[in-house]
């Protein structure tokens, strides 16, 4: 199977320079990149534990903050090696798709959303750089 790992988990926020402060000096995270998305809206960071180099924070400012508080958790991400490969996998098992074509951040990681079995959304992404 070409999935490798929990890439990241996605968390929507209200405001980011105030998240990234809280995640950086409350609990020792790094910043690891900060990206203005391609639609113009979004902004994103993503956050690590120092020396840890497995699932990282990413956090989503701009998409929708009319969740209730138990609803902040935006994603599940999922990583993998060849996007267009394991989309191919999964449309054999007729998943519902989200986005209906592969989104390229300016970092040159790209991913494409789809629902879970009770319709949470999950994210394959396909990491470029030092994510």
């Amino acid at each position: 199977m070409a999935i490798r790992k929990i890439e990241h988990v996605g968390l929507m926020v209200q405001d980011l320079e105030a998240s990234i402060k809280f995640y950086t000096e409350v609990l020792n995270m790094e910043l690891v990149d900060r990206i203005a998305h391609t639609n113009g809206v979004i902004e994103l960071a993503f956050l690590r534990f120092p020396g840890a180099e497995q699932t990282q924070l990413e956090l989503i400012q701009g998409y929708d903050g009319n969740l209730p508080q138990e609803g902040k958790v935006h994603h599940l991400a999922f990583q993998v090696d060849n996007l267009e490969a394991e989309i191919e996998r999964l449309k054999q098992h007729d998943v519902k798709w989200i986005d209906q074509e592969i989104t390229t951040l300016p970092n040159g990681s790209r991913y494409m959303f789809f629902h879970g079995q009770e319709g949470e959304w999950l994210e394959l992404f396909e990491t470029k750089g030092d994510l």
